[in-house]
């Protein structure tokens, strides 16, 4: 349970990442947009409420080094300003997120799980059917196979 004046135990926890919501991912395309998001350093992607985020480790650059503290304190942002005791990071514990990613391979893996097994649920016929007939569309525009022959090169049409 957070305590009322921790912040002074605290090396600023809360002002050293960003998390921003992100589309939930819908399908296999999705998913893998979100590894590549892991490829970096110092990005995570958790779930949390059935919401998804992606969480990027980046100190504010107000925080001071010597004692944590905010320097722009009296003219902070106002997400900071609504920030509460009782959502603080210094508390015990640890996050119950109900997906938690740390890098592209536990996204891959669960890429693998989640389709290759059909865990997830298939996409709704009519949503199904448009995707048919946008690939259909785009092999029209493209030529069957998508390129074409250029004088003895590989271009790609579109």
């Amino acid at each position: 349970m957070a305590k009322e004046h921790q912040c002074g135990e605290c090396i600023g926890l809360c002002c050293r990442y960003v998390a921003l919501p992100i589309e939930t991912p819908e399908d296999k395309e999705d998913y893998d947009d979100i590894r590549w998001y892991l490829c970096h350093e110092d990005i995570t992607v958790f779930v949390e409420d059935d919401d998804w985020y992606i969480n990027i480790k980046n100190k504010c650059k107000h925080l001071s080094d010597d004692d944590y503290r905010c320097m722009i304190y009296d003219k902070r942002p106002k997400i900071c300003r609504g920030y509460r005791h009782k959502d603080c990071d210094f508390a015990e514990g640890e996050y119950d997120y109900e997906l938690h990613f740390t890098d592209d391979k536990q996204m891959e893996e669960y890429i693998k799980i989640k389709f290759d097994n059909n865990i997830i649920e298939k996409p709704k016929k009519g949503k199904l059917q448009k995707a048919k007939k946008k690939q259909s569309r785009i092999r029209s525009i493209s030529g069957a196979g998508g390129a074409a022959k250029n004088k003895g090169q590989l271009v790609r049409k579109g």
